[in-house]
């Protein structure tokens, strides 16, 4: 199954999401897309059209993830929205989603990524 995973630039991607997802057991089991990784230029539109499920960090607002997430409720792609315990994610985001999990640090977070992985296979 391939992930896109979408996120705020305000968020320390690297730390918070990059390391802990690729130094996970998770990253064996499933094909994650991060969008920066590695500093290339990729076109998210299209990386997402050919995804099978959007994961969305969503603890602050941003225009940019709220274009992709856009293009993902537009093409029918299942968003599941994380954001840390302490944030309180935009309402707008129901519209697109249903299911918002709430976590408390970078461990919660593949914890309850796995399970919800778990639950789409």
């Amino acid at each position: 199954m391939k992930i896109f995973v979408a996120y705020s630039s305000q968020l320390n991607f690297q730390d918070e999401l990059y390391s802990p997802i690729r130094n996970s057991e998770i990253n064996n089991k499933y094909d994650f897309f991060l969008p920066h990784e590695g500093g290339r230029e990729v076109n998210t539109k299209e990386e997402i059209r050919s995804s099978d499920l959007v994961v969305a960090e969503v603890s602050y607002s941003s225009m940019g993830e709220g274009i992709e997430l856009g293009w993902a409720d537009m093409l029918g792609k299942k968003i599941i929205c994380f954001h840390k315990e302490s944030e309180k994610p935009s309402k707008w985001l129901r519209m697109i989603s249903e299911e918002f999990i709430p976590y408390k640090d970078s461990r919660d977070f593949i914890e309850k990524l796995s399970q919800a992985l778990s639950k789409q296979s």
